[in-house]
């Protein structure tokens, strides 16, 4: 993969993070489905172009985004299933 190609992913992936924090904080009640879903998202395009442009330390920062994004996720499922 290429330079540009890697940073226009990691746009996206900042542009997802950006969103989910934003819906977070504009929503009374935001969807855990969503803020986490497109937080998971956000992550992995980032990392997606972190391989190609390395940084570290940022590496390991997608890395724990993505692991509470999941963990959140987790949490949302079991929720869905105790309620149901």
């Amino acid at each position: 993969m290429n330079a540009a190609l890697a940073n226009l992913i990691g746009f996206v992936g900042t542009a997802c993070i950006i969103f989910a924090y934003g819906y977070a904080t504009a929503s009374a009640r935001p969807n855990p489905f969503v803020q986490h879903g497109v937080n998971l998202l956000g992550a992995a395009c980032l990392t997606i172009s972190l391989l190609v442009n390395l940084n570290l330390a940022s590496l390991v920062l997608e890395f724990f985004w993505a692991a509470i994004a999941l963990w959140g996720l987790a949490k949302a499922w079991r929720a869905r299933r105790q309620s149901a």
